[in-house]
């Protein structure tokens, strides 16, 4: 793909955002002609999503940078049924608010991403249970079914992986791959959408749709996925000791997303300002040519950056300036993260592990007891010695606040409530 000419696949490709692609020549000659639509789909299976569906996000926004249409679309009707693909087991079903609830959430992540509106470049939310709700289940046997046979359907991964493994794959689960193949054709007679983006995991499905867009109506369909992002060291990307790095503010505050940028390994620096910021290459080149202590100063560049598209650039800047208060004067700093321990309970005593635990400074209380064995906790930045030390109103400071630390980087206030 290194001889494409249109803008998008050339910087898509520079930038790290391709895997593979359907028809590499004729989709660089499409978006050469003209405004070309593409989708991403979101099934809607918590109230935000994480940083691991930052790259098709990301790859959307350079889309339409790009002048091209994207088109986000939520899984009102598919997150009924269920992805199984990368999944050990079924996911839970959820109910029709609770769909719609987890919707809302996720709508706002992408109002800061993406241009919403009428011109020809503006991205578009669609929503499958608009078609896939009013589906009458012989019809869609008669014209879809027919064009997917069981043995080929057995050779997904999504499938062939649970059958190998013994492990239970619904016949519900199992329609899946033909609701999203449905999809891509729908939004094609719907929005003239020609291509289909997702992560290297959905290449199945994806191809599924190119397919069945040329046997019902003869359409040139194309599709295009990004790499399963992990870390350098063969972490899942977007997944921590305390969870995963949510894109809401109301699941994860702006200072926590910046310090989790700041906090990546050394050898992920250079591939992520590629990816989730949108410095010029030769600046991010010379970033990564940084080294020993200077790699601190281009982790913060990363952090502050992509905080800034998540949550904008004042909330970035803030989060960048608690994190300097905190680490290079030792301050408190205002945007830490903070938790209200009710004043008779905080009267009462809580112990230091159980603190940490709830103060998400560890993943269970097992972990705030070994963190504090080995003298990784501190407790207004003084070393806690007992696991069991009760934190009482009386370890309140000045300003109402008590500061909890786990090693150097990873802070969070407790106030009265």
């Amino acid at each position: 793909m290194s001889a494409v000419k249109s803008d998008f696949l050339r910087i898509a490709i520079e930038r790290g955002f391709v895997q593979d692609c359907t028809d590499a020549q004729g989709l660089d000659r499409e978006l050469r002609e003209g405004s070309l639509t593409a989708y991403v789909g979101y099934d809607c299976t918590a109230d935000s999503l994480h940083v691991g569906s930052l790259v098709s996000i990301m790859l959307l926004r350079l889309f339409q940078r790009c002048g091209h249409r994207p088109i986000v679309l939520m899984g009102g009707g598919t997150t009924k049924v269920g992805d199984p693909s990368g999944k050990d087991e079924q996911r839970q079903l959820l109910t029709e608010e609770q769909i719609a609830r987890n919707m809302a959430g996720i709508r706002s992540v992408f109002e800061k991403f993406l241009g919403f509106g009428r011109g020809p470049s503006d991205a578009v939310m669609a929503n499958n249970a608009e078609w896939l709700d009013r589906l009458g289940y012989i019809e869609f046997l008669r014209e879809v079914g027919r064009h997917f046979t069981i043995n080929r359907m057995l050779t997904f991964d999504s499938v062939r992986l649970r059958l190998e493994r013994e492990q239970p794959l619904t016949f519900l689960e199992f329609n899946y791959m033909l609701l999203q193949a449905y999809d891509f054709v729908e939004l094609a007679r719907r929005y003239d959408c020609k291509l289909q983006m997702g992560g290297s995991d959905q290449w199945g499905n994806i191809v599924n749709g190119v397919e069945l867009g040329r046997r019902l109506d003869g359409r040139a369909l194309y599709g295009l996925t990004t790499p399963l992002i992990t870390t350098a060291s063969g972490a899942k990307m977007g997944k921590t000791a305390t969870g995963a790095v949510w894109l809401n503010a109301e699941r994860l505050s702006p200072y926590e997303y910046w310090q989790f940028w700041r906090n990546v390994e050394d050898a992920d620096v250079g591939r992520f300002l590629r990816l989730f910021t949108e410095l010029p290459m030769d600046e991010i080149a010379r970033l990564e040519r940084l080294e020993g202590a200077e790699r601190n100063e281009s982790k913060k560049i990363l952090a502050t950056e992509a905080t800034a598209l998540a949550h904008g650039r004042a909330a970035a800047q803030a989060a960048a300036e608690t994190a300097r208060r905190t680490f290079e004067e030792g301050a408190s700093g205002e945007a830490l993260p903070k938790i209200a321990i009710g004043r008779a309970e905080l009267d009462r005593g809580i112990p230091a592990f159980e603190l940490l635990h709830r103060a998400g400074l560890a993943a269970s209380k097992g972990e705030a007891r070994r963190l504090i064995k080995a003298g990784g906790a501190k407790l207004n930045d003084a070393a806690i010695d007992d696991e069991m030390r009760p934190v009482t109103s009386a370890d309140l400071d000045g300003q109402g606040l008590i500061k909890l630390s786990v090693g150097k980087k990873r802070h969070a206030l407790v106030e009265a409530g």
